[in-house]
C-alpha cells in the first residue's frame, strides 16, 4: 500500500541514486503491437546473424501501418501500478523507435500517436504523470536514427538489405543530414522542455553513422542545458553516466554504474508467435545477478496492440512482485557482497546503522549448511532468514593465520544450519549482521572451549532490527 512518502517528488537524479535503484522496466510499444511486429526491426527481416530471423515486412506497408494504432485498453495507471507492484522503482519508455514513430505530441512531424492515429492521445504523458504518481523514477527511450524521416533518408525496399547488416544503411547528402540533425535535436529539445523533469534519457541507433556525424559531445552538452540532472547512457558514445549491456549479465562487470535490458521473451515488442518466455525463476536470477555485480536489471515488457500488458509478463511481474515483497531490501541500495571465494552464489551488502548486513541469495540448495569465508566471526550478529525472520543456527572459528598472530577481531569461516525449508521457493535470502565492533556483537555468539580471542563462537539470534 503506497504511502505519502512513497508518492513524494523525488530528488533529482544522479549517478548514485540510480546505482540504488536496482530493478526497473523496460517499455517498448509502437503501432507494429498492432499486427504482432517486432517494433522496427520486422521491416528489415531483423539483423544478420542475430537471433531470431524475422519474416521482413515491405517498408511501406509497415510505415503504413501506423494510421492502425488505436489501443482502446491503454491504461498508463495501471501500467505503473503493475511496475510498482512488480517491485520496479523505474521505467523507460519508448518515446520514438528507430521507425521514426512517436508517442508524444511532436510539432515537428505529423508521424505520431497524437496527430497519425485515430488514437489521438500524448502517450508519453500519460505515462509520465502515472509513473511520477507511483513515485517511480521515470525514463525516455529515443532513438536518433529516424527511419521515417526523408531527410536520414527513408527505409525504401531497394535501399536497405534484408536482413539488416549492421554498418550498411542509406545515406543522405551531407545538406541532408545537417537538416535531419537539427530535427532530432528539435525532438529532444521537445521531451525535455515540455515534459517535466526526466531522470533517464536512454538513447540507442548511435550503430549507424560516425561518432563525429553524430557530434556526440555537442548531444551531450545539449542534453545537460536543458536538464542537468537527466542522466544520459552510453549509446551517448563516449559521453555516458552509465552502460547497457543488452540481453546478458556481463561476465566481467563495468567499471562504474550499468544496467543490463533483458527481454522476457526474444522480442522487444509484442511478437505473439514469440513463445521463448524465461521463467520466473530465471528472470529473478539474472536481477540477482545484476545487483550482486554492481548494476540494475531493465526487465522489459512489449505492450499488446490494445495497450493491455501480455498475459504472460503479467504473470511473471506478479511472482516477482511477490519475492520482492519479502526480500526488496536486498537488492535495492546495496552493493556487491561476498567474493566468489568467500561464498559461491550471488550476494549483495549495505552498511547498517551499528555493522553491516550481508544478504545471501540461495539460488541453488545446499545440503545442510554454508560456509562462509573471511568473515569477522566474533562480530557475527544474527542470521536470519529475510522473508520470515526465523533466526539460524551459526559458528565461527577463527582461520589458523588470525589465531598464529593473536588477532583480537579473528577472521575465519562462518557455518550456518539450514532447515528443511526456507520460506519462499524461488529463491530464499538469508542476512548476516555483522556488528561495528566485538561489543556489539556481545550474546550473539558463545565461545567454545576457552575465553581466548581465537576461540570458536556460535549462535541463534532473534532478528535484529531493520537497517
Amino acid at each position: 500500500m503506497r504511502t505519502d512518502s512513497d508518492l513524494s517528488i523525488p530528488e533529482p537524479m544522479n549517478v548514485e541514486r540510480f546505482r540504488e535503484l536496482g530493478f526497473g522496466l523496460f517499455l517498448h510499444w509502437g503501432h507494429a503491437a498492432t499486427r504482432g511486429w517486432e517494433m522496427s526491426w520486422q521491416m528489415t527481416g531483423g539483423v544478420a546473424g542475430q537471433h531470431p530471423r524475422r519474416e521482413a515486412v515491405g517498408c511501406d506497408e509497415y510505415f503504413a501501418n501506423a494510421a492502425t494504432f488505436n489501443p482502446t485498453r491503454f491504461d498508463a495507471q495501471g501500467w505503473a501500478a503493475a511496475a510498482r507492484e512488480a517491485g520496479a522503482r523505474y521505467a523507460v519508455l519508448t518515446a520514438k523507435h528507430h521507425d521514426g514513430f512517436a508517442l508524444f505530441d511532436t510539432a515537428l512531424s505529423d508521424y505520431s500517436s497524437v496527430r497519425w492515429t485515430d488514437f489521438g492521445r500524448d502517450v508519453v504523458r500519460e505515462y509520465l504523470d502515472a509513473f511520477r504518481a507511483e513515485g517511480l523514477r521515470v525514463g525516455l527511450y529515443f532513438s536518433m536514427v529516424d527511419w521515417h524521416h526523408p531527410d536520414y533518408p527513408r527505409y525504401t525496399d531497394n535501399t536497405v538489405e534484408k536482413p539488416y547488416v549492421v554498418g550498411r544503411y542509406p545515406r543522405s547528402t551531407p545538406q541532408a543530414w545537417e537538416r535531419f540533425r537539427t530535427f532530432m535535436l528539435g525532438q529532444l529539445r521537445e521531451l525535455l522542455s515540455n515534459y517535466g523533469q526526466i531522470d533517464i534519457l536512454w538513447l540507442d541507433g548511435e550503430f549507424e553513422h560516425t561518432p563525429d556525424e553524430w557530434n556526440f559531445g555537442e548531444v551531450r552538452q545539449f542534453i545537460r542545458a536543458l536538464q542537468p540532472a537527466c542522466l544520459v547512457n552510453d549509446r551517448c558514445v563516449g559521453y555516458g553516466d552509465f552502460v547497457t549491456p543488452e540481453q546478458q549479465v556481463p561476465e566481467n562487470p563495468p567499471e562504474g554504474a550499468w544496467e543490463t535490458c533483458l527481454t522476457m521473451n526474444d522480442s522487444w515488442g509484442w511478437v505473439p508467435e514469440d513463445r521463448a518466455w524465461k521463467s520466473p525463476a530465471v528472470l529473478l536470477r539474472e536481477l540477482i545477478d545484476c545487483v550482486s555485480s554492481g548494476g540494475n536489471l531493465l526487465l522489459n515488457v512489449g505492450p499488446r496492440g490494445d495497450g493491455t500488458f501480455p498475459a504472460e509478463a503479467v504473470e511473471r511481474l506478479s511472482i516477482v512482485g511477490t519475492w520482492m515483497r519479502d526480500h526488496a531490501e536486498s537488492v535495492r541500495g546495496v552493493r556487491p557482497g561476498l567474493t566468489p571465494w568467500q561464498f559461491r552464489l550471488p550476494s549483495t551488502r549495505r552498511t547498517t546503522r551499528d555493522g553491516e548486513r550481508i544478504y545471501l541469495f540461495l539460488t541453488m540448495r545446499a545440503e545442510d549448511s554454508l560456509l562462509l569465508r573471511n568473515l569477522p566471526v566474533r562480530r557475527v550478529r544474527a542470521v536470519t532468514v529475510l522473508a520470515t525472520g526465523e533466526a539460524l543456527g551459526w559458528s565461527g572459528v577463527p582461520s589458523l593465520p588470525e589465531v598464529h598472530r593473536g588477532a583480537t577481531d579473528p577472521l575465519g569461516d562462518v557455518v550456518i544450519t539450514l532447515p528443511p525449508s526456507l520460506g519462499n521457493p524461488l529463491c530464499p535470502v538469508l542476512a548476516v549482521d555483522i556488528s561495528h565492533t566485538r561489543a556489539q556483537s556481545a550474546g550473539a555468539g558463545t565461545d567454545r572451549g576457552d575465553d581466548s580471542d581465537s576461540a570458536a563462537v556460535s549462535g541463534l539470534g532473534a532478528r535484529p532490527a531493520q537497517p
